[in-house]
């Protein structure tokens, strides 16, 4: 005898919830009917699953393996659902897109009303969050694709291009190197750059085009929380950073006080792509979420 999904879906939200009510109610069932499809599970596998204690739940060894699993089942089961839902007529019903603080805000306003026009019967939910979070939600099923940036790594995705994104070197109003044309990475060296807190990928991409290791702990002078702040923070004096073409286009700078140049590198950009789970029957309905991205980049 094998394990059903809602067995498997059970275990999965009394670990996400931490409690068999708050799982129950997540579940849309009651306490006892949740309680005995884990009991069910427990003899099927023939250990237990979870330790019920005072403090609430605690899953066994047993049960942190069968909840990674049970992720993995749950979402192929969905995604068969969802194939069927969709066979002939891609990006109608509901569509989880992922996307990156970099991005979001100034992608997705030009690019959101063309997808109503094409698509008029797909429900889009939006989250917006960094790309290790964004990535580990695809390979668990809860979003279907995500819009990201390379490079990165994307094991076990794949990816459709949307645009390269120029970064561009921004530099307080009146700065000596702003004086000639575009300047080189190496010449950044001795200023105090400014990036992006930890975690997020644009950090990760501005310090390969420079060149530069990561700041060791307790070494770095300033990080950003969002470009809307590190673009304050250049234009106040406080040092020097690398933006992107695509938030520039859409204002980012505009009524602060910084000169943005181009920067004299090789590849002095980062690739936008949407991403989806290898494998996933989205696959399809993700190129064609590029097309139209690509179409308004």
């Amino acid at each position: 005898m094998l394990p059903t999904l809602r067995q498997l879906q059970y275990v999965k939200l009394l670990a996400e919830h931490g409690s068999f009510s708050r799982a129950a109610e997540a579940a849309h069932v009651t306490q006892p009917t949740l309680s005995a499809g884990v009991q069910e599970l427990e003899k099927i596998l023939g250990a237990p699953v979870v330790d019920r204690a005072r403090s609430g739940v605690i899953l066994t060894p047993i049960g942190e393996e069968a909840v990674r699993r049970a992720g993995d089942i749950l979402a192929r089961a969905e995604d068969l659902v969802q194939a069927a839902r969709a066979a002939g007529q891609p990006l109608t019903g509901r569509f989880r897109l992922g996307v990156i603080p970099t991005v979001a805000p100034y992608l997705l306003p030009k690019v959101l009303p063309l997808l109503r026009q094409r698509f008029p019967k797909l429900s889009l939910f939006l989250r917006e969050d960094l790309t290790h979070r964004l990535i580990a939600a695809l390979k668990s099923g809860a979003l279907d694709a995500a819009l990201i940036a390379l490079p990165y790594d994307i094991s076990g995705l794949e990816t459709a291009h949307v645009s390269d994104d120029e970064l561009l070197a921004a530099f307080p109003e009146g700065h000596p190197l702003t004086r000639g044309g575009p300047v080189s990475p190496e010449r950044l060296e001795g200023e105090d750059l400014i990036l992006l807190e930890d975690g997020h990928c644009l950090r990760e991409h501005a310090l390969g085009v420079c060149g530069m290791e990561p700041p060791r702990l307790g070494e770095e002078g300033f990080a950003a929380t969002s470009l809307h702040t590190l673009v304050q923070m250049v234009g106040s004096g406080l040092g020097v950073s690398l933006v992107p073409a695509m938030a520039v286009e859409a204002g980012l700078a505009h009524g602060v006080p910084i000169s943005v140049l181009h920067l004299a590198a090789e590849q002095p950009s980062r690739e936008i792509v949407i991403a989806w789970r290898k494998g996933s029957s989205r696959g399809v309905e993700g190129r064609m979420l590029a097309e139209a991205f690509q179409a308004s980049a």
